[in-house]
């Protein structure tokens, strides 16, 4: 009875989130269709009980306050309850909660968000969809600093524009701290090691000095080494601070953006094969493809790779089946991820001879795994 009862409370404590909002439009399937033609919307699609939907609540209350308060101003920001109006969200392909997105005046396609959801980022892409966007002055912008042996110093003006495109693996450090006075000679070889590498750099941030950016990547203790892509935390290095670990992990990490390769390169193929949006359509395309959309960072993810592997190689030798893999991070998988409808981690789709036929949602142990790559399977094909 109490866990009943512990579950009401929480549902009431999560239901409360988007009762301040006193800015923000709530739109209905009446409202919506009539009221958004009319002007530029930037839209929440949410449901009460999503965790998610109530942590951004403030931060939309924020966005609201800035932008509805002028009647004058080119975009209202709004929302919509898709446990109330599912219909509507239907209909505008809301698959997971929060939904963001931007509806311009007199345009039937919306353009969806997919940033971080600090007010700061959600402010830019408003101002960028409406055209606002202004290039600073270039003696205004911070200039990165130039490596040194390969390691780049980074500070709260430089980091961002630093880190927003490709790959990246930070070391955030304190001077005090006796492990990164230990691991610095270590770092420093590592950077030198790879300096002339335009793939990667390596970079370094004293969060004594630069407290802002450590705390957006919510960095607890000294040293505390990432791997960043494209502005975004993808892994939290975590194994042994040796050269030989460290470039390891780096060569791992780089070597994640190639597809592997296929029959035709020679190479013995793996249990398990990777696709990207280069050759997804050409693997799939005879046979079956038991397919694993992931994300390095999901921990769902991380738990189910050893079992995906047993389960390639269960398969090995039946020209038939292809156990594989999409790493949905990876910038030239973006589009293909979207496009498979790839809204949590991990999905894994079954492919039929080109066409998607079934998704599994079941236990992901290795025996129902198996069974339901089986039960696709012609009889003579097992």
């Amino acid at each position: 009875m109490w866990k009943i009862w512990l579950c009401f409370i929480s549902c009431v404590a999560l239901s409360s989130a988007h009762d301040n909002d006193i800015h923000t439009v709530q739109y209905t399937s009446d409202t919506f269709s009539t009221e958004v033609p009319k002007k530029n919307h930037f839209v929440m699609f949410f449901a009460p009980w999503c965790g998610h939907c109530n942590r951004l609540a403030p931060t939309w209350e924020q966005l609201a306050e800035t932008f509805n308060k002028d009647e004058g101003s080119q975009v209202k920001i709004a929302k919509v309850d898709c446990t109330a109006d599912t219909s509507l969200c239907s209909d505008h392909d809301v698959t997971g909660y929060p939904t963001l997105k931007f509806f311009k005046a007199g345009e039937s396609e919306a353009v969806k968000f997919r940033g971080a959801r600090d007010i700061s980022s959600l402010t830019v892409f408003i101002n960028e969809q409406l055209g606002n966007v202004q290039e600073e002055p270039a003696e205004s912008k911070p200039k990165i600093p130039e490596p040194v042996n390969g390691l780049v110093e980074l500070t709260e003006d430089t980091f961002s524009k630093h880190v927003e495109q490709g790959k990246h693996f930070v070391k955030f450090y304190a001077p005090w701290c006796g492990h990164c006075q230990k691991l610095s000679p270590t770092w420093d070889s590592l950077a030198k090691a790879l300096e002339h590498d335009t793939t990667v750099t390596i970079a370094k941030v004293d969060c004594t000095v630069h407290k802002t950016v450590c705390n957006t990547f919510d960095i607890k203790g000294y040293p505390t080494l990432l791997w960043i892509e494209d502005g975004k935390k993808v892994e939290k290095y975590q194994g042994q601070r040796t050269q030989d670990g460290l470039k390891a992990f780096v060569a791992e990490k780089l070597g994640a953006s190639e597809p592997a390769a296929d029959e035709e390169s020679g190479s013995e193929p793996g249990p398990v094969v990777s696709y990207s949006g280069e050759n997804f359509d050409h693997g799939i395309a005879k046979g079956i493809a038991f397919t694993k959309f992931f994300a390095p960072w999901c921990g769902h993810c991380k738990r189910l790779a050893p079992i995906w592997e047993e389960l390639g190689k269960k398969f090995i030798g039946n020209p038939f089946v292809k156990i594989a893999k999409v790493d949905c991070t990876l910038d030239m998988n973006k589009e293909l991820c979207s496009e498979q409808e790839v809204d949590g981690f991990p999905s894994l789709y079954l492919y039929k001879d080109g066409s998607k036929v079934a998704e599994y949602t079941g236990s992901r142990n290795l025996d129902d795994l198996y069974e339901f790559v089986a039960k696709h399977l012609p009889h003579d094909e097992l």
